[in-house]
């Protein structure tokens, strides 16, 4: 068990929030009145696309700044590699395998997925297509201890159809979510046509990351003499990235002055894998988020609520290196979006409580979203519901620089995912790391504590260990009675090795071509940069 340190020096000139340096802290009292909550996620952001978490290239400040205010988990998880199951688990405290939604809400099973001609060796699951109306979730606790409760962004959970918005799961004010997974129908700039939120005349040219933070700001406004819970769930950094000319060209010439390498693609097991963060779309469509994650923190100081407002930060998986736009990477972790490894599941997760001096402090215990509900009754001196989110545990003796008691963490995978992940479970226990894979059934072993990088497969050489684990895997499935993919009597070897030459052989090249224009200094998407600036004729 490691005991959280006090490893990162408050930095000088940092004026979010008030800060308390590490170095002889004394910690102010919380007020009388229960703290608000502000609850910001960011979708498909990697470990690594921050400039505190170590990148180079994207320019994050405001999010920095939180981080270096609060507690950084360097092993913080998601539950799941791709979107709609983690977000489940946020909100009811679980693991996929136990609340059912195992996979994003939408995609295809069994003989649907056959037909679209993907050609695996397996057929996946039927799995939850929304969250489970009976889960009891966290807006709903807080709101039966007097919060008024908020919702902005994707949801990706359910929609009208089957009574699964946010309003359905105990949030008083939505604005943009229903059940689609990406901002498809207006992009990333106003107009946005979200049937849910409304376009204003005043906001051409808006980037929807700002138009939800000017949305949650304003519910602080008008609730600020009340307690709230406001959830920030933006639509980026989701495909199709969209960003600015200026904001592109920022980044495009970054990347040149970095050295832009000649190949910027390597085949991972299924499909190419970006081998570099040089993407200036994405670069810019990272630094629009953080300028709206800056603006509602700058509502929260101005109203003099920074001092009695809890702020959580996370992502719902990992950034996307293969599949959807190809858009970043994760530098020392491998993979990403929808991938086993650590690029696909571990996540920027911070939390800063304003009453606690924690200056940036890394605590290294291995944590999961499903942690967050327990963790924001405790913090609101909320009693504890284990009977809900029955997987998390509250992590405010870490916050507070004492230790909890170490515990497994679990996956379950059973499906296919668009950018190259396979059918799985996952255990994490202590440094070690066990993956099992449903194809073939082989077992791979990892000590994150030497090999963050999921090089070597150390199952070879500890046979007994891996037994063991597996046997806790094996158990724990049993116990949630976890659904499996099914073997496709049908399958056709030959079509799927073909699939694997073209993806190397076809998109590779094709994906090559794309980097090398978007880097380009005369690239143009569209006439108006997807709606960011009026049309005055090709330039």
């Amino acid at each position: 068990m490691i005991p959280s340190k006090c490893i990162n020096p408050l930095l000088a000139g940092v004026s979010l929030l008030f800060l308390i340096s590490c170095g002889n802290r004394k910690e102010p009292e919380p007020t009388a009145k229960k703290p608000n909550i502000l609850f910001i996620l960011v979708d498909d952001l990697g470990y690594a696309d921050l400039g505190v978490m170590g990148s180079s290239y994207y320019e994050t400040p405001n999010i920095d700044r939180l981080a270096r205010s609060g507690t950084i988990f360097t092993n913080g998880y998601a539950t799941c590699a791709v979107c709609s199951p983690s977000r489940a688990s946020l909100l009811n405290g679980q693991f996929t395998a136990r609340h059912g939604l195992t996979q994003y809400e939408g995609a295809k099973t069994g003989q649907a997925w056959k037909a679209l001609n993907r050609h695996t060796k397996l057929l996946p699951p039927e799995y939850g297509h929304h969250l489970d109306t009976n889960d009891v979730v966290l807006p709903e606790v807080l709101k039966d201890n007097g919060y008024v409760t908020f919702f902005a962004g994707k949801w990706h959970l359910g929609g009208a159809a089957n009574r699964s918005l946010p309003t359905d799961h105990g949030f008083d004010y939505n604005q943009g979510g229903y059940e689609k997974g990406g901002p498809y129908s207006g992009g990333y700039f106003s107009p946005f046509n979200n049937p849910y939120m409304e376009d204003r005349d005043d906001e051409k040219g808006m980037s929807l990351s700002m138009k939800l933070a000017k949305e949650t700001s304003a519910f602080i406004r008008e609730q600020q003499d009340s307690t709230f819970l406001a959830y920030l769930s933006f639509y980026a950094v989701h495909a199709p990235i969209q960003t600015t000319r200026a904001k592109w060209k920022k980044y495009r010439d970054k990347a040149d002055r970095m050295g832009i390498a000649e190949k910027g693609f390597e085949m991972e097991r299924v499909l190419p894998a970006r081998k570099y963060q040089d993407n200036p779309v994405y670069a810019g469509l990272i630094e629009q988020v953080d300028e709206a994650v800056g603006s509602v923190l700058k509502t929260l100081e101005e109203l003099g609520l920074d001092k009695n407002t809890i702020v959580v930060f996370t992502s719902d998986n990992g950034g996307v290196t293969s599949g959807d736009n190809y858009s970043t990477n994760q530098l020392e972790l491998r993979g990403g979006k929808g991938y086993q490894w650590e690029g696909g599941l571990r996540v920027p997760y911070f939390i800063y409580v304003p009453w606690l001096a924690q200056g940036g402090e890394k605590n290294e215990e291995p944590v999961s979203g499903a942690d967050l509900y327990p963790t924001l009754l405790d913090l609101a001196d909320i009693p504890l519901r284990p009977e809900h989110h029955a997987d998390g545990v509250s992590l405010k003796p870490l916050l507070e620089g004492k230790e909890i008691k170490e515990r497994p963490l679990f996956w379950h995978y059973p499906h296919y995912g668009n950018q190259g992940g396979e059918p799985v479970s996952i255990m994490r226990k202590g440094n070690y790391k066990i993956i099992h894979y449903w194809e073939d059934g082989h077992t791979e072993l990892y000590d994150l504590a030497s090999d963050i990088g999921e090089t070597t497969d150390l199952s070879a050489q500890n046979k007994t260990l891996v037994g063991q684990m597996k046997q806790e895997v094996t158990d724990w499935l049993e116990d949630m009675d976890a659904q499996y993919a099914e073997v496709d009597t049908l399958w056709n070897e030959a079509a799927w090795k073909q699939r694997l030459a073209d993806h190397k052989t076809k998109l590779m090249p094709k994906l090559e071509q794309q980097r090398k224009a978007m880097l380009s200094t005369d690239w143009r998407p569209n006439e108006d940069w997807w709606g960011s600036e009026p049309v005055t004729g090709k330039q």
